[in-house]
């Protein structure tokens, strides 16, 4: 009777390890997920934001001094990441929920 109990504690503490693993790889699989959203909303932002500067001329931080291209690009890019990591335009969001649904599909087959 007391192995039985003891076998009977064994499995339940198999099934909690293993929910816990379950439940750890899911929230990297989230987190994962939401990191890769996040960046490709920031790449396309940074498209975006390349190409508003593109024809910027004159004096200031966005003139056409000789360093002025690579400096754009640097700025550009940290825009991008910046507003993606604070809500950007909602790409981010779609893209997380179409990758946790793919995600769902290829674990269910």
């Amino acid at each position: 009777m007391a192995s039985s109990a003891f076998s009977s504690q064994m499995s339940g503490a198999l099934d909690i390890a293993q929910f816990r693993a379950a439940m750890a790889t899911t929230t990297n699989a989230k987190v994962t997920a939401r990191k890769n959203a996040q960046d490709f909303e920031a790449t396309f932002l940074n498209s975006m934001f390349q190409h508003m500067f593109t024809e910027t001329e004159g004096d200031g931080p966005m003139g056409g001094s000789a360093g002025v291209g690579v400096w754009r690009s640097f700025m550009t890019d940290e825009f991008a990441k910046s507003f993606a990591k604070n809500g950007g335009i909602g790409l981010a969001d779609q893209v997380y929920t179409s990758l946790l649904a793919q995600q769902e599909i290829s674990s269910q087959k």
